[in-house]
């Protein structure tokens, strides 16, 4: 089929998207606001401030709680996960982070086992320690980096990735695809040699209200909510608006689409037949009892939302 018959409809699509007067679910759990306290604690002995957050994010969901924190300390953001961002506004990106008051970016992929920008880290890092005042600790060598940032945005990998590069050594910080693997502040992990510097990990800390139902959709499209909060089905039907709006169409050949689609249930209903994903159901009839076959839509959602959560539906920015 050529292109623009696929595509004929495309402008029919949906512009806004209805979210039925739905709210995001605030998860503040009692680790986040533990964590957020011992993080102030330890503030005293730190040098600069990384915070690190989502690269198809680069505005939405980062904590303005923070702020505070931000405000008296040498900052660095760290917008991680690039390779699954579309990075073609990159520079209005920069611009925009630049008219809020944040200077320092850096892009990064910490799975990846060698990535050049985490070189770049350790001296960026140096270079706005010294050009600042170090507070009570100019006597002392050593420096103490706290890495901050909501969940599941790589904390841990980030850590763990300037290990490899720095040190030469494996991870020492747990990872995981769900938020909230990292439940307090843990003790200094050492990162690099010369200088001598260490990291404080964190538990990725949500604010405690979301300004706004679709940056909470956004936080919860890239993992930092956990699903079964704000549903699978909710935030799948969200992903496929966000993809048409931005004529982001790989969806259709991944699950063998004749064109794209604006109905999420005919989605869904083609991944599970696709997929396989069914489940067994007892329907009352008026002669009895039956067992039909039906589509697993929540198990369709989860692998539509995981699809894109790899990178395998192309690469994405939301805001």
């Amino acid at each position: 089929m050529k292109l623009y018959q696929a595509l004929r409809n495309v402008d029919k699509f949906r512009t806004v998207f209805d979210f039925g007067g739905r709210d995001v679910a605030h998860w503040f759990p009692g680790h986040m606001a533990k964590g957020l306290k011992q993080m102030r604690a330890s503030l005293r002995s730190v040098d600069c401030i990384i915070e690190i957050h989502d690269a198809r994010i680069p505005f939405s969901g980062r904590n303005p709680v923070f702020q505070e924190t931000l405000d008296v300390r040498p900052h660095v953001l760290i917008l991680n996960k690039m390779d699954l961002a579309d990075l073609s506004s990159k520079q209005s990106i920069l611009k925009k982070l630049e008219k809020d008051g944040v200077r320092n970016v850096l892009f990064t992929d910490c799975l990846k086992q060698r990535h050049d920008n985490i070189k770049k880290l350790v001296p960026m890092v140096m270079e706005i320690i010294g050009s600042t005042p170090r507070f009570n600790r100019d006597e002392n060598t050593n420096y103490c980096l706290m890495v901050i940032g909501v969940p599941n945005v790589g904390k841990s990998s980030l850590i763990n990735s300037l290990r490899r590069t720095n040190l030469q050594k494996g991870r020492a910080s747990r990872v995981g695809g769900e938020p909230g693997i990292t439940k307090a502040v843990l003790t200094k992990i050492q990162v690099c040699e010369r200088p001598i510097m260490h990291l404080l990990d964190t538990p990725g800390v949500l604010p405690p209200k979301i300004e706004s139902v679709e940056t909470g959709m956004k936080l919860a499209l890239c993992g930092s909510i956990l699903d079964h909060l704000v549903g699978e089905d909710i935030i799948a039907d969200y992903l496929l608006y966000s993809l048409n709006r931005l004529g982001k169409f790989s969806y259709v050949e991944k699950y063998d689409l004749q064109e794209p689609s604006d109905d999420i249930q005919y989605l869904l209903k083609r991944i599970a037949v696709k997929l396989g994903k069914t489940q067994r159901v007892k329907a009352i009839t008026g002669v009895g009892n039956i067992t039909v076959t039906l589509p697993n839509y929540t198990a369709a959602a989860y692998d539509f939302i995981r699809a894109f959560r790899k990178g395998e539906l192309g690469r994405v920015t939301l805001d």
